[in-house]
């Protein structure tokens, strides 16, 4: 979350897996800032794909998919609306199709798993909020939101993971770093943008 200039936070520590028994990164990058980042997950299990959803992990519209549907808190204020889509031979029957906190996070449960995310691409569009995202947010019906959706894949251009995050505009700034030349480019938006934990 962007309150003032004092909060900038990339997207790397939510891409990749946790070692040592390391919480969630939203916690752990709320906490350096001396905040408290947690989250509710409202839903985990099956769902028929949606259009968005199906062009993203490459599977029919209203195919099964397991989403995760989560609600970001900083200090107990609703930051961030974030539900993310795998598909069911990865995830089906796994602890991301159950609404318990899973240790480290899901992309280190995908890890375990046998599923690295090694490509991730990311798009940015606003708008304004639904009715039901104005309620789970806290804004009113003219407040502009962002909506970022973060798509990753394996080393074989698989998809593994779709994320559709919705975040209050006046809340964030995004900033994207890349790396020119050798070494690949690391999109950075600035704000909370957990990955499933």
């Amino acid at each position: 979350m962007h309150r003032g200039d004092d909060w900038v936070s990339t997207s790397m520590p939510y891409l990749v897996p946790r070692v040592g028994g390391q919480g969630d990164a939203w916690s752990e990058e709320a906490a350096a800032k001396g905040r408290r980042g947690t989250q509710r997950i409202v839903h985990a299990g099956e769902v028929p794909a949606s259009d968005e959803v199906s062009g993203l992990l490459g599977v029919a519209e209203g195919e099964a998919v397991v989403v995760r549907r989560r609600v970001i808190e900083l200090d107990g204020e609703p930051c961030e609306l974030t539900d993310t889509y795998y598909p069911v031979h990865i995830a089906g029957g796994t602890g991301l199709a159950d609404v318990a906190k899973i240790p480290g996070g899901a992309v280190t449960l995908l890890a375990r798993l046998g599923h690295v995310g090694v490509r991730v691409r990311e798009d940015v569009t606003a708008g304004l909020p639904s009715a039901a995202e104005q309620q789970a947010l806290r804004v009113g019906p003219g407040t502009p939101v962002l909506r970022l959706t973060r798509l990753t894949l394996d080393a074989e251009d698989r998809p593994l993971q779709a994320d559709l995050m919705t975040l209050p505009a006046h809340r964030q700034r995004l900033r994207y770093e890349l790396r020119v030349g050798q070494g690949a480019g690391i999109g950075s938006p600035s704000g909370p943008s957990p990955s499933a934990h």
